[in-house]
């Protein structure tokens, strides 16, 4: 058995006092030092009119990473096909393939990925038209492999650059549809736990019973969920309480300025349901030592018969993130090292 993989997600989060530019400078740091710890591969996410996460436009910010890693698979987590055409994101995800070859992931889903004013503006005034979705995922497919068929009204046009490879696409998602979707498509699949707590070990059976190979591909799950690990227990509750607060804040639509700093987020006067909203969104995340970090990450994997975690991260402070990943990736390294058999 495959050992387990490790990879990050980011969402470029803005701290209350910061700026995106400072957020997305952090994201490149992160893709380094990501690189360096030995992490699998890192995306990058797509939000509109969020004025608390500086990630718009990932394929920009995808290229921009390239040039700063060497090795390190990078990809969109995700791109909101609906909004755009697929010729157009096969474009984009060719030149990048041309610019890093055999680094780069297409990650794509249906949600929205902001308000429905955002929607609207991204579609021109015009209902986001999500029916298309599945018909999309074969017109990316058809663009990026050019395999445009003789009978297609497109036959002979080329999605450019022409690479040597196409770059692989992910089916990301929050639920069954996903699910389904991405086992009849035969895409490896990647549930984001950190959006959907609930229900994502049977979205997982499904998608490995119902998975469609055409072209001898085997099911490749993944499973993304919010952590914070810091060296004492203690230490990682103090950090994950800005993410607590944050999440509650954004559930209910209340004012941001960005991450708030543990102190504020300690002495927030929480409402019995707030509370509970906290108490929920913990299904969402991790949070612990290395060891206990690592613990229920195996365990997380191994309920969803997972070939791979992804780690998202909020902080205040973007040194506790960093540590957070650090530490994991150190536990992780030392795991493996351990169940190697003995010479």
């Amino acid at each position: 058995m495959a050992p387990l993989k490790y990879s990050i997600l980011d969402q470029s989060p803005i701290s209350e006092g910061s700026t995106p530019q400072e957020a997305l400078k952090h994201t490149a740091m992160l893709a380094q030092k990501a690189e360096e710890w030995g992490y699998t591969r890192f995306w990058v996410s797509e939000h509109h009119d969020a004025t608390t996460l500086a990630g718009s436009s990932p394929e920009v910010l995808i290229a921009h990473l390239g040039a700063v890693t060497n090795t390190i698979r990078l990809g969109s987590g995700g791109v909101m096909l609906p909004h755009y055409s697929a010729f157009k994101v096969a474009e984009n995800f060719k030149l990048l393939e041309a610019l890093y070859p055999h680094r780069i992931d297409v990650g794509v889903g249906r949600a929205p990925g902001g308000m429905p004013r955002a929607s609207y503006a991204l579609n021109e005034g015009r209902k986001r038209d999500v029916s298309r979705f599945p018909d999309q995922i074969e017109d990316l497919r058809m663009y990026l492999t050019d395999s445009i068929p003789e009978e297609h009204s497109y036959y002979g046009m080329k999605a450019t650059p022409v690479t040597a490879a196409a770059p692989p696409i992910w089916m990301l998602g929050t639920g069954q549809s996903s699910a389904e979707l991405a086992a009849e498509k035969g895409l490896p699949y990647m549930f984001a736990q950190f959006i959907n707590g609930e229900g994502g070990q049977s979205f997982a059976r499904t998608y490995r019973d119902r998975f469609v190979s055409n072209d001898g591909s085997k099911p490749y799950q993944g499973v993304a969920i919010f952590i914070m690990c810091q060296e004492t227990e203690e230490q990682a509750e103090w950090v994950a309480s800005s993410m607590d607060l944050a999440l509650v804040m954004g559930a209910q639509g209340m004012p941001s300025k960005g991450t708030p700093p543990p102190e504020r987020a300690m002495n927030y006067p929480y409402s019995k349901f707030e509370r509970l909203l906290v108490e929920e969104n913990r299904k969402r995340m991790i949070v612990g030592t290395p060891e206990q970090v690592v613990d229920r990450l195996e365990k997380l994997a191994a309920g969803y018969a997972a070939d791979e975690v992804m780690l998202v991260a909020i902080a205040y402070d973007f040194q506790d993130k960093l540590k957070s990943f650090q530490l994991i990736a150190e536990e992780m390294k030392k795991r493996e090292k351990s169940r190697r058999p003995q010479k």
